[in-house]
């Protein structure tokens, strides 16, 4: 099902913040929510289309990864890199009473709260990358640095050497 392209919260944040981006929108299907799916309705590289996912730190609380659609979380990094002992992915009932968001629309922009963010590190191999605009069925294409700049993220080794199908 595709969706209207119209202002999600997340594109009036960048706005308001005079951020370059567009609003791409695509072909989603309700029983294949996965980035894979994504990029290919997008015609790009799964390695540009990074997904955000929600973890859990035993000594922070919740943070925001953001990572290529090919990848997975590296959770020993993740928990080195931002000071945890521990994080695990929330559980998905979770997710909207956390971010506002829902599976599959679920962005690092205009969340709840303001949460810790860290991005995967090829994100700066883009001129642009895609992320959830907050809504399933449209992507932004930004600029990482402008993302991460915005985000206040740290940029670290996150993903797992091996990726994900």
């Amino acid at each position: 099902m595709a969706k209207k392209t119209e202002k999600t919260n997340a594109a009036r944040l960048l706005d308001k913040a005079g951020l370059k981006y567009s609003l791409i929108p695509y072909e989603f299907d309700e029983n294949d929510l996965a980035a894979q799916h994504v990029a290919d309705s997008l015609g790009q590289d799964i390695a540009r289309v990074f997904k955000t996912l929600v973890l859990h730190g035993d000594r922070t609380g919740y943070i925001v990864c953001v990572v290529p659609g090919n990848a997975e979380v590296d959770l020993k990094a993740l928990a080195k890199v931002s000071g945890n002992k521990k994080v695990e992915m929330i559980a998905m009932k979770d997710l909207l009473g956390v971010t506002g968001y829902i599976r599959g629309g679920c962005s690092p922009i205009g969340m709840k709260k303001r949460f810790p963010t860290y991005f995967h590190s090829t994100a700066l191999d883009f001129d642009t990358i895609y992320v959830s605009a907050g809504v399933r069925g449209l992507q932004l294409e930004i600029s990482p640095s402008d993302l991460i700049g915005y985000t206040g993220a740290v940029v670290g080794e996150v993903a797992a050497c091996q990726f994900a199908k």
